[in-house]
């Protein structure tokens, strides 16, 4: 892995490099949301998951920001369909219908937090499934998700990562409460109609390019989002 742009040039770059280079600032919370795409926009393979499109300096980095990170947050939907388990770390499922993922379920207490509205259908049975106090209640019909970076960062989480999907990183795109995209791009054509890494109604968000990486093909950027 080497270093192309954003850094000192470095053509061996190691583990303990990777952590340098995607530090982030301390104390004051900071949202970053990780994504993989193929060449041709394409944020899954034929099996709908984004795991047939990783290569391995892709698995390398994101082992590395999950390592960086205080709390991991992700959708419930994306959660459910890429078969998430508990991690050694907070998880919190974002889901307007209040929607536990069946192998989160049996998650070691404490563990796992839905973020969700008071107006859901499901937060009874979520609520009986991680307990109470591990229900966050942001909005009424649709998730606030900069009350939600707030609500992280005031339990201690300032190092936020998010890891999807395309539906959650269009919405906090939206609502203005990301720092940074970290976006992996494979090399790989795939066609076909699958989703891309937003997905929902128009955006339009200028991005700074703050690092580039490149591995075998692949490349590894940080973007750094415009505030205000």
């Amino acid at each position: 892995m080497r270093v192309l742009t954003g850094a000192e040039p470095n053509e061996n770059v190691t583990d303990e490099d990777l952590r340098g280079l995607y530090a982030v600032p301390t104390g004051s919370p900071f949202l970053r949301v990780n994504m993989v795409s193929t060449v041709d926009g394409s944020a899954t393979g034929d099996d709908a998951l984004s795991g047939s499109i990783n290569t391995a300096p892709d698995q390398r980095v994101f082992a590395t920001l999950r390592d960086l990170a205080d709390v991991v947050v992700v959708g419930a939907g994306t959660a459910k369909v890429e078969g998430y388990e508990p991690l050694d770390k907070p998880t919190v499922l974002v889901s307007r219908k209040a929607q536990v993922p069946e192998k989160l379920r049996d998650a070691p207490q404490g563990s796992v937090y839905l973020a969700t509205c008071s107006r859901s259908d499901g937060l009874a049975e979520a609520t009986e499934i991680l307990g109470e106090d591990h229900i966050i209640i942001l909005g009424s019909h649709r998730v606030d998700l900069p009350m939600l970076k707030s609500e992280l960062a005031g339990r201690g989480w300032f190092s936020q990562l998010c890891e999807g999907g395309p539906h959650l990183l269009r919405d906090m795109v939206f609502q203005g409460c990301v720092d940074e995209l970290t976006m992996t791009t494979v090399p790989r054509l795939v066609a076909g109609a699958y989703p891309r890494i937003t997905e929902g109604a128009p955006v339009d968000m200028t991005l700074d390019l703050r690092l580039l990486l490149e591995d075998s093909g692949t490349l590894l950027g940080r973007w750094a989002f415009q505030q205000g």
